[in-house]
């Protein structure tokens, strides 16, 4: 009798938490694994920024590089670790999962970490020093920089696997359609996801560079690797608790489908007015029409024969023959913002000449006081806690007043935020030019023409402007571009716009090592000493940062001409729709 009343209480609490909406405690995921997924991508910002500053200076003391080939170096890893954040992607989205390839990137940054510091502790590794007499410097052997870069190629690696998908993994964490706080959680992640991110780049360009510049490179190198290996460890600790949303299809790899297919029914009619009928639609989404522009794309959906391209349940049953409106839609307006990202090559390429910058403040006056003396590479700092500060006064301050007297609740458009950040970078780096010439112009009347090393009596806080404008820049123009991005995709596509702005800092750090190749073979021609010299005072960066500048004007002409020849309509904008309810989550 007893135990048959206990039994009634169980069954009646429980219809109580039922009745209250009590959702049922998760056994994986939520806040408790979040702490995990922001120290390991924390820890691997830090790691990996804390080299790029002073890095330039590793190249050309130790691997006796001068300032274009260790620039171009730089350029190219910098290149790689953004073009790879695309496999990154891909990779976990369609075959291994977001934590697996987050596992691979950990190990693989600490190895490359691990080999960096290696080769700042084996002599051999690395060409012997320079004989200060003779003023001869032995060039690295191919063994010597196949180590250099296999380090530099594994960081690579870690940094394209982490960073595409450390966010959305931790999305993962806390997106449950039962919890009534569902989005206000995932803000809340976010705005810590990116707190972290620039608490990281300072820690890393401020306490990382320092112990760089007094203790050497082998402990500033081997500070980054043991992070590393903390990081990895740390993201190991949860593996039971996580949720492992599974893998499906790429979106890139239908993307490449609707080409294929449209190409192979290239000289197929297409009805000359509505052809709904005509058009295979996905079941799983609301009915749409394929839109007016770039028309040669709607014959990837066009349907030729029902019974052989249809299965029974209406999917098509050879995707390389058949695509859905859906995804012609979709790389419709992938296609349509390509000219308006590629204003944005040009902008990363005026915001990552800190090498060049870093060079500078390493020959000017550092001291804060007598006893202290900031280090050269973390005057980017300046930089970052600009950008960081505009954009709370932005968010905070200035969209509430704009809304007040404009009637626009979003503050500036994309494209206005865009188009200032565009500018401002061109502000900057005329500033850079001048300044250039300034502390240049002193260091030939002090009489350090022919010593590179030395410290012209003008303070580096002159550089100062140069990195606030930077950082404005920063904050107004990448903000924008993928404000600009989500405005024209749809939900579907929402990891679009990180992967474009990736890949246009990729195809900038291309461009801009070739654009420093070019620079300078053209201003050695006739014996002459190149602008990008290895001794600052005999080159010319000023006249560099004045070419840069000129593109830079250039590439605003172009951002106007795309704004007024971008045409955005209703019937062109994709508006999918979620998938129908019922559609099954695929969790591990």
């Amino acid at each position: 009798m007893e135990m048959e009343m206990e039994e009634e209480k169980i069954d009646s609490y429980s219809e109580s938490k039922t009745l209250l909406n009590f959702p049922p405690k998760p056994t994986k995921g939520g806040f408790r694994t979040l702490p995990l997924i922001i120290v390991n991508e924390s820890l691997e910002k830090v790691a990996s920024y804390g080299l790029m500053p002073n890095m330039i200076f590793y190249l050309i003391r130790d691997y006796h590089m001068g300032i274009a080939s260790g620039s171009i170096v730089l350029s190219l890893w910098s290149a790689t670790s953004n073009a790879l954040g695309i496999f990154g992607a891909l990779l976990s989205d369609s075959y291994l999962g977001r934590f697996r390839v987050i596992v691979l990137g950990s190990v693989s940054s600490f190895l490359g970490m691990a080999l960096l510091w290696l080769t700042a502790t084996i002599p051999h590794l690395k060409p012997p020093p320079c004989e200060q007499l003779k003023h001869s410097c032995n060039s690295p052997t191919a063994s010597q920089l196949a180590v250099l870069f296999s380090s530099l190629g594994l960081i690579s690696v870690g940094a394209g696997c982490i960073r595409p998908c450390s966010m959305a993994f931790g999305v993962d964490q806390l997106d449950s359609k039962e919890n009534p706080n569902n989005e206000r959680n995932l803000q809340s992640f976010i705005n810590w996801y990116y707190a972290s991110t620039g608490l990281s780049a300072v820690l890393a360009l401020t306490i990382i560079v320092y112990i760089q510049d007094h203790w050497g490179w082998q402990v500033g190198f081997a500070v980054p690797a043991i992070l590393m290996a903390f990081s990895t460890l740390v993201v190991l600790l949860g593996s039971s608790i996580y949720v492992k949303v599974k893998t499906s299809q790429s979106l890139f790899t239908g993307f490449v489908q609707v080409l294929v297919v449209a190409f192979r029914k290239r000289k197929i009619s297409l009805p000359p007015s509505n052809y709904d009928d005509s058009c295979h639609q996905n079941c799983e989404m609301k009915l749409l029409s394929p839109s007016e522009s770039l028309r040669w794309l709607n014959k990837a959906c066009i349907t030729k024969d029902p019974e052989r391209d249809l299965n029974p349940d209406g999917s098509p049953s050879n995707p390389w023959v058949l695509c859905t409106v859906d995804q012609v839609n979709s790389v419709k307006a992938f296609l349509g913002v390509i000219p308006m990202w590629s204003t944005g090559i040009m902008f990363s390429i005026c915001t990552n000449q800190l090498s060049f910058s870093t060079l500078q403040a390493n020959t000017m006056n550092r001291h804060m006081t007598s006893n202290f003396e900031v280090p050269a590479g973390s005057f980017i700092v300046f930089m970052i806690v600009t950008a960081m500060a505009w954009v709370a006064f932005y968010d905070r301050i200035l969209v509430p007043l704009l809304a007040r007297y404009t009637g626009s609740p979003n503050g500036l458009s994309p494209k206005v935020r865009m188009g200032i950040g565009l500018l401002l970078a061109c502000l900057a780096t005329a500033m850079a030019a001048i300044i250039e010439s300034i502390r240049r112009g002193r260091a030939i009347d002090e009489g350090l023409e022919n010593d590179p090393s030395g410290v012209v009596k003008l303070s580096a806080m002159w550089l100062v402007p140069q990195y606030t404008l930077l950082g404005l820049a920063e904050a107004f123009n990448p903000p924008g571009q993928i404000e600009f991005y989500f405005s024209r995709f749809p939900k579907s596509m929402s990891s679009i716009p990180m992967a474009l702005f990736a890949l246009a800092m990729a195809m900038s750090s291309l461009l801009g090592s070739l654009l420093v190749n070019i620079v300078d073979g053209a201003t050695t021609k006739g014996g002459k000493v190149s602008w990008l010299s290895s001794n600052l005072n005999k080159g010319h960066i000023d006249y560099y940062y004045w070419v840069i500048t000129f593109l830079g004007l250039v590439n605003f002409v172009y951002f106007l001409i795309c704004c007024r020849a971008y045409k955005h309509s209703k019937d062109d904008r994709i508006s999918l729709s979620d998938k129908i309810d019922g559609e099954s989550d695929y969790r591990e």
